[in-house]
């Protein structure tokens, strides 16, 4: 898997955003195996009493500090909130940068997290941690898109958990199963976010 992931994301063309003003942010999009064989990710629940997004579904990340490379601060954040450490070497790729209406433009770098990875979460951060089949992004009803008054860009949903995901981490997980999955270099940079994110 991690090789075919490597050469699909080797593959795809990659849009980078014009930052414009957005601050410069990274999610790590850890990939890894379970004790079954299942081709995972993992995700987070953000704990409740963060300032920015609480309790909302995301890929581990946060903003680039000064000096640091987007692959870096994707594999800092993963460290930190889920107490995994990736070499730099088990960077696989990157996906198409999203803007944010909060402000910021997300690099998704995509990373091994190897087989049955034994997840830390840090509680300050993550209310909750899921490793979840790639499988789950393929089902016959993901994405969904729906339509706001607010925007006349499509609003995506990812259905996972039981729960809907929204963008960003929707936008990113459905490339992710457009690229990884199906080889298909399917943009996602207009799809909308859901009004209570735009803050």
């Amino acid at each position: 898997m991690r090789a075919e992931v490597r050469d699909r994301l080797a593959a795809f063309p990659r849009q980078a955003a014009e930052p414009t003003g957005h601050r410069p942010a990274a999610v790590a999009v850890a990939l890894c195996t379970t004790p079954d064989g299942d081709s995972s990710f993992l995700l987070t629940k953000r704990a409740p009493k963060l300032r920015a997004h609480a309790g909302q579904w995301a890929l581990p990340g946060g903003r680039v500090d000064d000096g640091e490379t987007t692959e870096e601060a994707a594999r800092r954040e993963l460290h930190e909130e889920l107490g995994l450490e990736v070499a730099a070497t088990e960077v696989l790729g990157l996906l198409d940068d999203y803007q944010t209406r909060s402000g910021f433009v997300i690099t998704p770098v995509v990373v091994w997290a190897g087989h049955d990875p034994q997840v830390v979460p840090n509680p300050a951060e993550v209310a909750a941690s899921f490793i979840i089949p790639l499988t789950e992004l393929d089902r016959p009803d993901a994405p969904r898109f729906v339509t706001i008054p607010e925007s006349d860009r499509p609003v995506v949903q990812m259905p996972l958990l039981g729960h809907v995901i929204h963008a960003p981490t929707a936008a990113i997980l459905y490339q992710l199963r457009e690229v990884v999955l199906h080889g298909r270099a399917t943009r996602v940079g207009h799809l909308e976010q859901p009004v209570f994110a735009w803050r």
